[in-house]
């Protein structure tokens, strides 16, 4: 009999709930690694008991776990005896998580800067991995998505990273600039149909694309409009929140935006706006359904300032044609007084039929529809503040 399995990162540690496939009890493990950050956990699909996760703490710095065994045990990869080093900002450093401190040459002059706020350039820095994408075919490979805005590959489990150096390299790099939360590679989304092919979301520099497995990247923004921007329809600086692919159909690209829900039907040449009657076209996450390539699900949040629901209602938006025309789905979900946040990471779908929706919010709860966003139920609450939800159907 299958298991669901729902990965979730918070703020003060990490949780695994598990059910059945009805999906209507659950049990609650953790939390695994109480007291840290963790943005981001994600188990393969070629082993679905291959578990990754992205560890962060302010006065330790950056680990990556691993489990084998579906959550039940954890180990730093490439970490043997204790052994450790330091970095120069004075946080240990493990053959785990060892990305990057080369930004500078011996006399300490940046070797590549970026744009800051207020028009300055900044060297680069590593400060924490936000995204960890396992690959489609090999359970010992895996990308992660790192602050400031770098693309980095192990190819042994996590025991060794390299740097995809084209994409922090790029020609238009010292034209990014970091958005409110930090400039993160924070999406990332392989293409099984296309091998090599690799999308990246950057905020706020926008979206890319590579197809040669990160040796080139090309920018993907036209048709992305951002006002916060000296010229709104620029090559780059458009902060990108999330991107979504159905894997049967990987030339169609939904994305939600800093403002604005977006499609492309061309692997990200051309966008355009599919917001349609949604309340508000500001939000951070957006999801497709596993059976249903057209059919979408988006959660408006008031504004940038305003970080909760439209009228403190929490509301799953679904539009069945691709956008512009969405419902509301409220069924299970409070409508009243309900001011929470959900994060760019922190919806998922699972592979079931019918297709189960999950994302967690900034106030510790967990939602579930078992129905493709019909019903939902809290399946958990009062967690940490949620960083990121995956979902597993394993054996």
């Amino acid at each position: 009999m299958k298991q669901v399995r729902v990965l979730v990162g918070t703020k003060k540690g990490a949780f695994i709930l598990t059910s059945d496939i009805k999906r209507s009890k659950w049990t609650v493990d953790g939390p695994f690694f109480a007291g840290w950050e963790i943005y981001h956990m994600k188990g393969s699909p070629v082993d679905p008991n291959r578990i990754y996760v992205s560890q962060s703490s302010g006065w330790f710095g950056q680990i990556i776990q691993r489990s084998d065994d579906g959550g039940k045990s954890w180990f730093q990869p490439g970490f043997k005896d204790g052994e450790s080093t330091t970095g120069p900002d004075g946080m240990p450093v493990t053959e785990s998580n060892k990305f990057a401190y080369d930004t500078s040459d011996e006399n300490g002059k940046a070797l590549t800067t970026h744009q800051w706020y207020d028009g300055t350039q900044h060297p680069w820095e590593f400060k924490r991995v936000w995204h960890l994408e396992p690959s489609l075919t090999e359970p010992d490979t895996v990308y992660a998505g790192v602050e400031d805005a770098a693309l980095f590959k192990t190819t042994d489990g996590g025991k060794s990273w390299t740097e995809l150096s084209a994409l922090r390299g790029h020609r238009t790099g010292d034209k990014w600039a970091p958005g409110a939360g930090g400039m993160a590679v924070h999406t990332i989304i392989l293409d099984k149909m296309n091998p090599g092919r690799i999308y990246v979301a950057i905020s706020s520099a926008g979206a890319f694309r590579s197809d040669d497995d990160g040796k080139t990247w090309k920018p993907i923004n036209q048709g992305l409009s951002s006002n916060y921007i000296p010229d709104p329809h620029a090559e780059v600086g458009h902060c990108v929140h999330r991107i979504a692919m159905h894997p049967a159909k990987p030339e169609v690209l939904f994305m939600q935006k800093h403002w604005d829900v977006m499609r492309s039907d061309n692997a990200g040449e051309l966008w355009t706006e599919v917001s349609g009657n949604l309340p508000s076209d500001f939000g951070f996450v957006i999801d497709v359904h596993a059976q249903e390539p057209n059919t979408v699900y988006v959660i408006p949040i008031k504004s940038d300032s305003e970080h909760f629901p439209p009228e403190g209602k929490l509301r799953v938006y679904r539009s069945r044609t691709g956008g512009n025309e969405w419902e509301a789905l409220t069924n299970g979900l409070p409508q009243k007084d309900c001011y929470v946040n959900v994060l760019r990471d922190a919806m998922a779908v699972d592979t079931l039929d019918p297709c189960g929706i999950y994302f967690g919010t900034t106030g510790g709860q967990v939602y579930a529809s078992a129905d493709g966003g019909d019903s939902w139920s809290a399946i958990v609450q009062n967690l940490p503040s949620v960083c990121s939800v995956e979902v597993q159907a394993v054996p």
